[in-house]
């Protein structure tokens, strides 16, 4: 009975041994042999390959977006580049990096701009560097501006009778402290931190969009305001409306290279593969936990529209 018991415990080991096996040669299968996001398959088809990168949700981090960018301008069998832009913006910095990214993939080859629901505030930052842009008629985008926001909880630890000293080396190291009130000093700090990294972000665009808006045009739309994809084509802010396809269609026209577009996505990995085998909805709270502790209490200065 006991060397019976032995025996089927080594036998279901060895099947769940197998079982992982099998998981990590499907999950190899999946990524391992492709190569720049295309099949074998699609190597064969001879129109002009534009290559496909998604650029979705608040941008608080560049690297994973600048490296795509790299590998497909630096990518011989990539014949123009499509950015999908689904983002309400993010983090100045990021955003920045981005758009600087594309400016210089665009040395090397056509930068199309495709806009989902919406591209706005740094979503349109990095959108503006493109060589054109389409959206379609009820896109959100715009919002072009910069904001800050800060927390105070000092009236509450004052009821909770708890107290905070700080010691710094010069009167504006804690500033924006949530543990106390804002002075007329930090105020105009942050003010005109703000204002000088909006005159960046309205530089940058007049600069992206130059013969389409001057400087003295995009100004008075520069407010912060969203736009509709239709109201941002009149003001020059985009080129063009139309969806997915119609970017494509474009992008291939751009390429300089005749027949039909053939659209090379990234390989699947990461929450990809999770919501492969998982479910959407394991992927998306699995991102939300960490996205949620990554953020908690960080005070931050934000190309980003809070309303979307």
């Amino acid at each position: 009975m006991e060397k019976r018991s032995v025996l089927y415990g080594l036998l279901s080991f060895g099947g769940l041994l197998l079982l992982s096996f099998v998981f990590i040669f499907v999950l190899l299968r999946t990524t391992g042999h492709e190569r720049s996001g295309w099949s074998d398959d699609d190597k064969d088809d001879k129109g002009p390959h534009i290559g496909v990168l998604e650029l979705t949700g608040v941008i608080m981090e560049s690297l994973p977006t600048i490296k795509r960018l790299h590998a497909l301008r630096t990518d011989k069998e990539i014949d123009a580049i499509l950015i999908r832009i689904d983002s309400p913006g993010g983090a100045v910095a990021p955003s920045q990096e981005i758009a600087e990214a594309v400016k210089r993939a665009k040395k090397d080859k056509r930068v199309i701009c495709s806009m989902g629901t919406v591209a706005a505030s740094g979503g349109y930052y990095v959108a503006s560097q493109c060589d054109r842009i389409l959206a379609s008629p009820g896109t959100i985008t715009a919002s072009i501006g910069v904001i800050s926001q800060m927390p105070k909880v000092h009236n509450v630890l004052s009821l909770l009778r708890v107290e905070m000293e700080t010691y710094t080396s010069g009167a504006l190291k804690d500033a924006g402290s949530p543990f106390r009130a804002t002075t007329d000093e930090e105020r105009a700090f942050f003010k005109h931190f703000v204002q000088g990294i909006y005159e960046q972000f309205v530089a940058d665009v007049a600069e992206g969009r130059k013969n389409k808006i001057t400087l003295e045009q995009l100004r008075p739309i520069a407010d912060g305001r969203i736009l509709t994809g239709k109201e941002a084509m009149e003001a020059g802010l985009i080129d063009e409306l139309g969806n997915f396809e119609v970017a494509l269609d474009r992008a291939a026209e751009l390429s300089g290279k005749p027949g039909k577009a053939v659209p090379v996505f990234p390989p699947e990995k990461g929450g990809k593969l999770l919501e492969r085998f998982f479910g959407r909805a394991a992927s998306e709270v699995g991102h939300g936990l960490v996205d949620g502790l990554r953020d908690e209490g960080r005070q931050r200065v934000e190309a980003r529209d809070p309303r979307l």
